[in-house]
């Protein structure tokens, strides 16, 4: 009996538990859809008959964000990307994000997925790229490992989409320490125009305070490294009673922060997607911290969610 036309609009789903520490890893995107400790969600994911909204848990790779009208130039070619997001004219957050991955290796605490892409006309180069999603005591982490395949270097940057929440909070109400000391300045179709320093500015989260009516879809740069060369973005409660913290290890150098103002429903402002990105939006045009993976490369990073800071 067939049974394709039952499936989740995500695929095939693996939960993953240990030491109180819960997460469902899907197939479609090769994301996370749900996380939570002791039953309570630190991850605003979605349910298993949803279409992940506002690629809630995805994995954005070859790029993260926006390229503006789907144009680059990288090794002497020119080259054109679907417009992946239409009413502003870009490229948005990569080429698999929709696709369906496949497991490579599953235990009871951990699942690694992977998925080889293509050349097409407009990336054509061709990637490995691979996941292993695990949780335990230190909660949620993602390894992360893509390597380039074919005969050519590669353009590359790499982010993730996780949405973090605390039950019952909402957005205006909590605190947030976020380590960059500048902000890019975006046009209309949210592409950077500019930098400028967050000191002194409604957008200096480097001491904790609370988001309150900011609406915020930028990225920051100019990382506050951690002693281990990492950094990390905490949301925490008013009354301090709960906290989360998404770090990332030293390959991430940017921030996108987004309040979920342009999402609808029950989902408006009820959540903050946190993403480390190893570059910044537009960085096929600009070159700004792309990774030229060479033949054979591979890029390695890592990140995750710490709950109750």
């Amino acid at each position: 009996m067939d049974n394709t036309a039952h499936r989740p609009p995500s695929g095939t789903q693996w939960t993953i538990a240990a030491d109180g520490h819960e997460a469902v890893i899907v197939e479609v995107g090769g994301g996370v859809r749900t996380y939570r400790r002791d039953g309570v969600d630190y991850l605003d994911g979605y349910a298993e008959d949803e279409i992940s909204p506002g690629s809630a848990g995805h994995v954005l790779a070859p790029w993260p964000n926006r390229i503006r009208d789907g144009q680059y130039s990288f090794g002497g070619r020119s080259l054109q990307l679907d417009l992946t997001e239409p009413a502003r004219g870009v490229a948005l957050h990569g080429l698999v994000n929709w696709v369906r991955w496949q497991p490579v290796e599953e235990s009871a605490d951990a699942v690694t997925l992977g998925y080889d892409l293509p050349p097409t006309p407009g990336y054509p180069w061709s990637l490995r790229l691979r996941t292993r999603w695990s949780v335990g005591v230190d909660g949620l982490r993602g390894e992360h490992e893509v390597t380039n395949t074919g005969a050519e270097a590669a353009p590359f940057g790499f982010s993730v989409h996780p949405y973090l929440r605390l039950a019952g909070v909402a957005v205006d109400d909590l605190t947030m320490r976020l380590p960059a000391r500048s902000r890019l300045q975006v046009d209309a179709r949210l592409l950077p125009i500019g930098a400028t320093p967050v000191a002194g500015t409604e957008y200096d989260w480097t001491t904790a305070r609370p988001i309150g009516d900011a609406q915020l879809d930028l990225c920051f740069g100019d990382v506050i490294r951690d002693d281990d060369g990492g950094s990390s973005v905490t949301l925490t409660a008013p009354d301090d009673a709960d906290g989360v913290r998404l770090w990332a290890d030293h390959h991430f150098g940017w921030w996108q922060v987004f309040t979920g103002d342009a999402l609808t429903g029950e989902r408006h402002r009820r959540s903050v997607a946190v993403e480390p990105m190893t570059c910044p939006p537009d960085a096929f045009r600009s070159g700004r911290d792309v990774i030229a993976l060479a033949p054979g490369e591979t890029w390695r990073g890592t990140w995750g969610i710490r709950p109750g800071v």
